[in-house]
């Protein structure tokens, strides 16, 4: 699965994060804080689904605190200052192993800032910009804290926490940065029995290493167990329930939230939908035509600019992608310079994340005609390089940080491995080829990872109901190239209390990215209660 993080928003609703999907040092274009698919419902697409959704629905848990959970329930955080002007932080502890609480505990990196007034203070506001493996303290401090609407943050006190394996929590680690470099330019649409051998070799060795860097941690690092970390922090900041703002993979969070403890939500909007009943095979066929939906999109705007090296006005978007395509095969077989003081070339596999990460927003676009003319055009591939180190959250020291490593944990703990071997792969070759022309085959690729993990899963597919649940918010784009729009509408039918609140249009997420009317319901709801119709469509 690929990374699913909320985006920048819109220049013209405020402050653009600095960490989310596509991080802000890749020339600005992009978010640093996360990516799924797009369904056989969005339009332009005719990507059928393969496997049946998953009957059975998360329970819900007992709504006493059992008794050995009690010391955690009844912390007292020593809130701090964390070295930016108006934020506190603070280190909370949850049980490592919730069925062995007293089997030691993981240490969870925590920030707030305080409600500004003026106005009644309506308690705190938790947020989680997706990922998994995105840095929820990271999105407050860079970004909401000072970009969310001035009356959200007059009432609430704004809240984060980095979810076990995430960044300042207690983190997985998997590879040092020489070995991860290694592993992003592996290629991923191997021609022969020798480059997948090469491939499967570095899924092992990436597998490996996390198993050896993060034994104690790697079993427990499920979106379930996360969940009930956030409840815990629900009850140390004094609230009764749980008010939440979650995108993209924070929606799934949230979503189990809901499931796990019906009873204590408050205000939840869940903003770039995930399905939760949905296998790990069939999400990642989504997801291919998802990105190739956003291609789709990305290449009839081309054609209208320029500076665009895919073709002329009359170009069809099928023309456009075939002469990417070619581009690719190209680099394949010879990597170009890259201006890297490391010594990497831009070859195939990052040149298409490159591609891929600006599909999230339409404003990189600019970015990546620019890239893709200075790669094709002068043998320069520096600024589509610096996209696709954005994508992998690779600073400009050759650092990385560990998004790409509680990625994989969470994913491959929550659901059964799509493909259990290369053979599995071949057979399926065809069907992302046909999802998504341009990018099917290594998106294809890219699902084994998770066969070679050393530690087996703990989730199935599954609905969430929570039934008794206070209403929750649901929202979904119509042209989301990394959560489809197909997924807000199940997730939502799943929900017993949910209402559909659908932003018409490109780009992954909706809320704070230029539309009144998303921005105007959703603040209505977290300010008053009053959640939006179900079903209200906006532009």
């Amino acid at each position: 699965m690929h990374i699913r993080r909320a985006l920048r928003p819109n220049s013209s609703t405020g402050p653009r994060p600095r960490t989310s999907l596509r991080a802000a040092r890749a020339g600005g274009a992009l978010l640093a804080a996360a990516a799924l698919l797009v369904s056989a419902c969005t339009p332009g697409t005719t990507h059928r689904r393969t496997e049946p959704a998953a009957d059975a629905a998360l329970a819900a848990l007992p709504r006493a605190t059992p008794p050995a959970l009690s010391p955690y329930y009844g912390q007292k955080p020593a809130w701090r200052s964390c070295g930016v002007p108006g934020f506190e932080c603070a280190t909370v502890r949850a049980p490592l192993d919730y069925d062995r609480p007293g089997a030691g505990d993981v240490r969870l990196a925590v920030a707030r800032k305080k409600a500004t007034g003026p106005g009644k203070r309506l308690g705190s506001l938790l947020l989680n910009p997706g990922g998994p493996g995105g840095s929820a303290v990271a999105y407050l401090q860079h970004y909401a804290g000072v970009g969310y609407p001035d009356e959200i943050r007059a009432r609430y006190d704004l809240v984060a926490m980095d979810p076990r394996g995430v960044a300042r929590s207690e983190s997985v680690q998997c590879l040092d940065d020489r070995d991860m470099d290694a592993y992003t330019q592996t290629d991923f649409t191997p021609d022969d029995r020798e480059e997948v051998d090469a491939l499967v070799a570095e899924y092992r060795k990436f597998a490996e290493g996390c198993g050896a860097r993060s034994a104690r941690l790697l079993r427990h690092v499920s979106t379930v167990e996360a969940a009930r970390d956030m409840d815990i922090l629900r009850a140390i900041l004094g609230d009764g329930k749980l008010n939440y703002v979650g995108a993209s993979y924070g929606t799934f969070l949230g979503a189990t939230y809901a499931g796990l403890f019906p009873d204590r939500v408050g205000r939840l909007v869940l903003d770039g939908a995930l399905d939760p009943s949905l296998s790990a095979r069939q999400t990642n066929l989504d997801q291919a035509a998802g990105f190739d939906a956003a291609f789709q999109s990305f290449a009839k705007d081309c054609v209208r600019q320029s500076d665009c090296s895919l073709g002329g006005r009359a170009a069809t978007p099928k023309q456009v992608g075939d002469q990417l395509a070619a581009f690719f095969r190209r680099l394949d077989a010879r990597p170009i310079p890259a201006g890297d003081t490391g010594g990497r070339r831009l070859g195939e596999s990052l040149a298409t994340f490159g591609v891929i990460a600006a599909m999230y927003d339409q404003a990189a676009w600019p970015q990546l005609r620019a890239a893709l003319t200075s790669a094709m055009k002068k043998n320069d591939g520096a600024t589509l390089l610096a996209l696709a180190d954005s994508y992998y959250e690779r600073d400009s020291g050759g650092h990385y940080s560990n998004l790409m490593y509680a990625n994989a944990a969470v994913n491959c703990l929550d659901l059964p491995a799509p493909f259990t071997s290369p053979e599995q792969v071949e057979e399926f070759v065809p069907a992302f080829e046909k999802a998504s022309p341009v990018f099917g085959r290594g998106l294809a690729w890219n699902t084994l990872n998770c066969a070679y993990w050393p530690v087996k899963n703990t989730g199935r597919p599954h609905r969430i109901e929570a039934r008794g649940a206070a209403p929750i918010v649901v929202v979904g784009t119509t042209r989301d190239p990394a959560t489809p729009y197909r997924w807000a509408q199940s997730l939502s039918r799943q929900l017993s209390s949910a209402r559909l609140l659908t932003f018409d249009g490109d780009g992954h997420t909706a809320y704070r990215r230029g539309s009144r009317c998303i921005d105007s319901a959703i603040n209505s709801y977290l300010l008053q209660g009053t959640p939006p119709a179900n079903g209200k469509r906006c532009s």
